[in-house]
């Protein structure tokens, strides 16, 4: 896992990031030789970016690399205006996971209209081609074939700020091991939940990471106890 940081953020994220390695790359051409290293298989881009032209570069940017996508926040936001423009560089591996405001900037009109949110993700992926992830106590993912999910183990303390922004991170990762886009969509989202369950109340985005290993190792019918050496009666 690498951070691409911009020049003048690359000391502040060095010093909080100490297992993570953080690349610097300056504006849409540095992010594009930056993956041009196809080591760089998948991307989440985003959060934190700001809304504009130089975010919408970004997008583009990577939209055009080949490696898998996944698009969050100011990503989704900075095509408010124009979502037809984003929607003409997207492709198969492709992720948006907006919740119900941004959903709203790009997809207008289209919830409100539906008679479900699941209608309203399987209408938005058909527009847009590519997956959509609606964001949820229900959260929704939909494929532009009309495939759809229905996510529903997301407890109320995931309503906090950041951990939509951990949920990108980690489809981002399972399409990095080779996961397409609808399944890492939907494992990342069952497992986020899964995470924030076994967490309980006081949680912040920060707990998420720290909670999966847990949740794989239970999912792999293993525990710690399971691989501690018992000692002889």
């Amino acid at each position: 896992m690498t951070v691409a940081s911009p020049p003048d953020a690359v000391a502040i994220n060095a010093a909080q990031l100490t297992a993570i390695m953080v690349k610097p790359f300056d504006g849409a051409k540095g992010l594009s030789a930056l993956l041009a290293d196809k080591r760089f298989n998948a991307i989440a881009l985003g959060p934190g970016c700001g809304v504009g032209a130089a975010t919408q570069d970004l997008t583009a940017a990577a939209l055009a690399s080949g490696a898998a996508v996944v698009l969050d926040a100011d990503a989704l936001t900075s095509f408010a205006e124009d979502p037809a423009a984003l929607f003409r560089q997207v492709h198969s591996g492709v992720v948006l996971t907006p919740h119900e405001g941004e959903f709203e900037r790009i997809f207008p009109g289209v919830l409100k209209g539906a008679v479900s949110r699941l209608e309203a993700a399987r209408e938005a992926a058909a527009k847009a081609g590519c997956i959509v992830l609606l964001k949820g106590a229900d959260t929704v993912v939909a494929a532009p074939d009309g495939t759809a999910a229905i996510n529903a183990n997301a407890p109320p303390t995931l309503a906090t700020a950041g951990t939509g922004d951990v949920l990108s991170g980690m489809i981002a990762g399972l399409m990095a091991q080779g996961m397409d886009a609808f399944h890492a969509a939907n494992a990342a989202a069952w497992l986020h939940g899964e995470a924030a369950n076994r967490y309980g109340l006081g949680l912040i985005a920060e707990d998420i990471p720290e909670l999966l290993p847990v949740v794989l190792r239970a999912l792999a019918g293993q525990d710690r106890r399971t691989n501690e050496r018992r000692s002889p009666e």
